[in-house]
């Protein structure tokens, strides 16, 4: 079992940032894959970036050179630094982990947290 708790999220206006965090915990193996996904009313989920555990990441081509995903396994954590906020950013963040080899969908990963709205007005 792997326990996921998000936090960090809020109100920003465009061109604002806002940094999130997934502390973690559970068998370790189960965090080789770790990533965020956002879900905004009335749309579908979007993977928004992923990092492995050696430290390769992928991020889904609109939040690229804005957003960026790290991963701190001496503590268990996960970030996601977002600048330059969009509008259309604005959604329900959520964190999810895996064991290898991952998912091709960080919202197919079988372990997720609660969420943590983040809403961007313009």
């Amino acid at each position: 079992q792997v326990q996921l708790v998000e936090s960090g999220g809020g109100s920003v206006q465009a061109g604002g940032s806002l940094s999130l965090s997934c502390a973690t915990s559970g068998y370790t193996y189960s965090r080789d894959c770790m990533g965020w996904f956002r879900q905004a009313p009335g749309k579908e989920r979007e993977g928004v970036a992923a990092i492995v555990r050696n430290g390769g990441t992928y991020y889904t081509d609109s939040v690229k050179g804005r957003f960026t995903i790290s991963r701190d396994n001496a503590k268990n954590t996960v970030y996601l630094q977002m600048n330059s906020l969009k509008p259309e950013d604005t959604a329900m963040y959520y964190c999810a982990a895996d064991a290898a080899p991952c998912p091709d969908r960080v919202y197919n990963y079988l372990y997720r947290g609660q969420g943590t709205q983040v809403t961007v007005s313009s």
